[in-house]
């Protein structure tokens, strides 16, 4: 959708974005600064808490490391307030096409499992003010100004290719039946339906205004999801109906249960021969001690609670436990982010 910020809003967005970029500078000095105190993967403790405390230690008069913690805690804390106010600023303009983009084929039904887990409530998701419902366009907000705004001129490469690019790990190009555990706002969603334009789409998520935006997007492009508010655990959906199961960097949001709740049910809705793919964050084994350390660094000031266990289970155990076969769990192309564990319902 094509909107045009005003200048207060757009410059504050880019503010922080650019104040992200500039703090990552900081790194590769205090990693220096950890190095010379002698901490290293032989050195660093095993125990993660104790590794922690071992850094915080060696840093505790760097400067670096205080600045950084600083505006870290700034950027984590006001990007989701900055980005709602940038939005009132042109409220106005937008509603009306929001508001219209409601109507189309794509309509959010009401299927038996939309009780919300309790999960969902344990924190602002990427500590977004008022969380991921705290705004009537928390939607929009999210999937179009933070995403487009903050998120893709903050991370390393390009966001919404990754989403796109994951789909070469699949195997088949013919899958009549597809959901989608998280659509969130759907900008995976929509890669999944440019990809493969022959399949029935489904998809669910836990927030409501997360749906909305999903459901706005489709209809921009004339396209029919059938989306539901609920979790990936227990969908109520019937067994064996689906070609291919799949999310997008969820798993670290929920707890390892839930993981593992959401492969169980996965292998029940995908008929024989059918098709996991899950993609989440860099797993643990994968780093350095060190590379521990800032991903918790980052799990902390970014408002995510159930980073730790997410990012240290085994993904490939975890499918096999589930009764998935041909099992693969690796980063992409050789890479360490977005990891994938890939599965096959055996025929």
């Amino acid at each position: 959708m094509d909107f045009q910020l005003k200048q207060r809003g757009r410059a504050s967005m880019h503010f922080l974005s650019d104040l992200a970029v500039a703090t990552a500078r900081f790194k590769p000095r205090i990693d220096a600064e950890i190095a010379a105190q002698g901490l290293d993967d032989a050195t660093l403790a095993d125990d993660l808490d104790e590794r922690l405390k071992q850094v915080d230690q060696a840093l505790a008069s760097s400067p670096s490391a205080a600045a950084l913690a600083t505006l870290t805690e700034f950027s984590a804390t006001n990007h989701g307030r900055v980005a709602a106010a940038a939005f009132d600023e042109v409220r106005s303009d937008l509603e009306p096409r929001l508001q219209a983009l409601m109507t189309g084929p794509t309509q959010i039904e009401a299927l038996p499992s939309a009780e919300r887990p309790d999960y969902a409530d344990a924190a602002w998701i990427h500590r977004t003010t008022g969380g991921w419902d705290g705004h009537e366009y928390q939607g929009f907000i999210h999937g179009e100004l933070i995403h487009r705004e903050y998120v893709a001129r903050t991370y390393p490469g390009d966001i919404f290719a990754q989403r796109r690019q994951i789909l070469s790990v699949l195997s088949r190009r013919d899958y009549a039946r597809i959901f989608e555990i998280g659509t969130s706002s759907g900008h995976y969603t929509l890669q999944i339906a440019q990809e493969f334009p022959q399949a029935e789409i489904w998809g669910c998520d836990t927030s409501q205004r997360m749906l909305e935006q999903a459901q706005r997007a489709a209809n921009e492009r004339g396209l029919h999801w059938r989306l539901f508010k609920g979790s990936g655990e227990a969908t109520g959906l019937p067994a064996e109906s689906f070609d291919l199961v799949t999310s997008y960097i969820v798993l670290h949001e929920i707890p390892v249960a839930a993981t593992q709740a959401q492969l169980a049910e996965a292998y029940r809705l995908l008929r024989p021969g059918g098709e996991l793919l899950f993609t989440d964050v860099t797993r643990y084994s994968a780093l350095d001690k060190r590379g521990v350390r800032w991903a918790e660094y980052n799990a902390v000031h970014g408002g995510e609670p159930f980073w730790r266990e997410a990012a240290s289970v085994d993904l490939g155990a975890a499918a096999r436990a589930a009764g998935f076969a041909e099992v693969r769990s690796e980063g992409f192309r050789g890479a360490v982010y977005p990891w994938f564990v890939y599965g096959k319902k055996p025929a």
